[in-house]
């Protein structure tokens, strides 16, 4: 059962972390919300720290599956 709970939690939190991103880089691509070279700057390094969680939650996993 817990097994389970992990990875049903685990497809659900990459999947708001990839609706968010992609949020993110329209405001980007479409210049929303983008007034200043700094606000860019924020946006881009909120997008690159959201690739790192995703990249951490499937080395967690992975690193699971080899223990069980």
């Amino acid at each position: 059962m817990i097994t389970t709970v992990s990875t049903a939690f685990e497809r659900e939190l990459v999947k708001y972390i990839l609706e968010r991103k992609a949020e993110i880089v329209s405001n980007v691509a479409g210049g929303l919300a983008i007034k200043t070279i700094e606000e860019y700057r924020e946006a881009v390094g909120k997008i690159a720290a959201l690739d790192e969680v995703i990249s951490m939650c499937h080395e967690v996993s992975a690193t699971i599956n080899k223990t069980m």
